[in-house]
């Protein structure tokens, strides 16, 4: 499925509610024939007089399948701009849906690496594979500044078990590393370059973790980010 147009769509907000101290969870009503396909983001505007045109991308952490959209935003107080404002915002006000888009897409068994709220694609195409009970083969590096950062941890845990990996930049917590990505992470804790890769994260970390797996021996069309 390629980037879809939809008209400006209207939703009311059905529930919010924190997964950690800095990332929101919003519920939406889902009108009827939305699809989208799990990975792929869609541009959020506020539908409130000063807000209405200013557009930011999320990801849909929700299923195609289930009957509400859910949207996991972290809010940044200290920019001033939209995800500060939507720290306002809660059951029955409502967000404007724009285009849908995004070509991080499940394309075959892979490793998964994650910075920071990078994890939200791969939140809704882990969901998906485990539906299908296609997730076995499948591994997923984490790498957050601290534990508490950390998105849907226990779930993650569920759905890929020894397969899940955190790391952490800033803190030592029993039991985890502490570590950033780098090529020596990768060497340890990769066994095959020769399968698909999943990055998504800050741009400089998708660049240095997508430079780092094409110097072992990945291949650049295995390679699945965002441009």
């Amino acid at each position: 499925m390629a980037d879809v147009s939809y008209n400006p769509i209207v939703l009311k907000v059905l529930e919010t509610s924190y997964v950690t101290t800095e990332v929101k969870r919003f519920i939406l009503e889902k009108p009827n024939d939305y699809t989208f396909i799990p990975g792929q983001s869609v541009n959020v505007s506020i539908n409130l007089p000063d807000w209405k045109n200013a557009k930011r991308p999320f990801t849909f952490t929700s299923l195609p399948s289930n009957n509400y959209l859910e949207l996991l935003i972290k809010i940044y107080e200290y920019k001033h701009g939209v995800t500060e404002k939507l720290e306002s915002i809660n059951a029955d006000d409502e967000l404007i849906l724009h285009d849908v888009f995004g070509h991080l897409q499940y394309a075959g068994k892979g490793v998964f690496l994650a910075g920071g709220t990078g994890i939200t694609p791969f939140i809704a195409i882990c969901r998906d594979l485990a539906k299908q009970r296609k997730i076995a083969g499948n591994s997923l590096i984490y790498s957050t500044q601290y534990a508490s950062d950390v998105i849907l941890h226990n779930e993650l845990k569920q759905l890929l078990g020894k397969n899940y990996l955190n790391t952490f930049t800033k803190e030592n917590v029993v039991g985890f590393v502490e570590k950033r990505i780098d090529k020596d992470f990768l060497i340890n804790n990769i066994q095959n370059f020769n399968q698909n890769f999943y990055v998504c994260g800050p741009q400089k970390f998708v660049t240095d973790i997508n430079r780092f797996l094409l110097e072992l021996g990945a291949e650049s069309k295995s390679l699945v980010f965002e441009d």
